[in-house]
């Protein structure tokens, strides 16, 4: 399988996933849960290592309760 090159803006969302699921004390499974999503997917863009669609962004995001956007900005 190739992978997918590295992605500062990937990163970036990867990065805020991680801390706005960790300050809802939700697992990957539970998050993935919620936005409709395999875990394994989310587990691998949580990793930088999966491109996602704007799509799944605004699932993800709608799911914690935040702006899409918020999760693309750098903090």
């Amino acid at each position: 399988m190739e992978r997918t090159p590295k992605s500062e803006l990937r990163d970036v969302l990867a990065r805020n996933l991680r801390l706005y699921r960790a300050e809802k004390g939700w697992s990957q499974e539970r998050l993935a849960h919620e936005a409709g999503l395999n875990r394994t997917y989310l587990s691998a863009v949580e990793r930088s290592e999966q491109n996602i669609s704007v799509d799944n962004i605004a699932r993800l995001a709608s799911a914690m309760r935040v702006e899409a956007h918020t999760l693309l900005v750098r903090s």
